[in-house]
């Protein structure tokens, strides 16, 4: 997937879409990275399976507004087809249904992301480690990191069938430096490692499995805390001048699609990855034509920044 399959011509549109007849389940998509990797999945022809536990008839303890139905629906509209399940996935019977409903459906499931976090009210900011609750680290690890190894448990088995499947951790950072919080740095650490376990067991099976960070993500909580939406989003640089490095969710969505798409994606089993390079590499732009590169501007205004 490159620049030309997101602004098509008369002859590109009528190719087939690259995950035309693939089958993928994004685990926690109700909103955020989630939501944008589901909808770009879509939008590249493929058929997507939607869980988290928000729907329009309850909402989730985090109580925002996003719904499962709400991505489904986004995923159909942008040219695939959505299918919303809720499914707490701390709970391997309600992921094991998932998988069964999919095998039903379709027989084979070729793109998994775990996506599930759900960690914002249980990540204590500023409190040192010998201080912080650990009943919330507990649940803070169940969330971001057993959710992910339950849904790979029953999903690997359905992935098996057929060579060439994908999984993709969906972290934060690369793994080199601190994330100003304990738990929070042991948990996206820990996914990615689960990268790598994965990616060294499921090697001999065809199986592709890696983890894929986004920079500084303009998430729909994230517009909210800084007072914003999508359309005035750059008015949030007077309260944080780094916002202005931010990408949309869409934007890992599309490099995530371009990664499953691409015939030789096995080569990069067990790396951790970044929505940046693989954009660069990749062709790919976020939603209003520009192309951020976290990496960088970190590199540039927080590493090097004068003191």
């Amino acid at each position: 997937m490159t620049s030309d399959s997101l602004r098509p011509s008369r002859e590109t549109s009528l190719m087939e879409p690259p995950l035309a007849g693939k089958v993928a389940l994004v685990a926690g998509a109700t909103r955020g990275a989630g939501r944008g990797i589901a909808l770009e999945l879509g939008t590249a022809g493929a058929t997507v399976y939607v869980t988290g536990r928000s729907t329009r008839s309850a909402r989730s303890d985090l109580d925002r507004p996003e719904t499962i139905e709400e991505t489904a629906e986004l995923v159909t509209k942008a040219g695939g087809t959505g299918i919303a399940v809720r499914c707490d996935h701390t709970r391997p019977a309600e992921v094991a249904a998932v998988i069964e409903r999919v095998r039903t459906d379709h027989g084979r499931l070729d793109l998994l992301i775990n996506d599930v976090w759900g960690g914002d009210p249980l990540t204590e900011w500023g409190t040192p480690f010998w201080q912080l609750d650990l009943a919330k680290l507990q649940v803070l690890w169940e969330r971001a990191v057993l959710t992910h190894l339950i849904t790979s448990q029953q999903a690997v088995p359905l992935m098996r069938e057929h060579a060439g499947g994908l999984i993709v951790e969906v972290t934060d950072g690369d793994g080199v430096h601190y994330r100003g919080n304990l738990a929070y740095d042991m948990v996206k650490t820990a996914v990615n490692r689960l990268a790598l376990a994965q990616a060294e067991e499921l090697r001999p099976h065809g199986i592709t499995a890696l983890a894929v960070t986004p920079g500084f993500l303009r998430s729909e909580a994230m517009l909210d805390g800084f007072g914003v939406t999508e359309a005035n989003w750059r008015d949030a640089g007077r309260q944080d001048p780094h916002f202005l490095a931010s990408e949309t969710p869409r934007f890992i969505g599309r490099v995530i699609a371009a990664l499953a798409a691409d015939p030789q994606v096995d080569r990069r089993s067990g790396h951790v990855l970044t929505s940046w390079d693989l954009a660069e590499e990749y062709n790919v732009f976020d939603v209003d034509g520009s192309r951020p590169h976290w990496g960088r501007h970190f590199t540039e205004n927080v590493l090097n920044a004068p003191v």
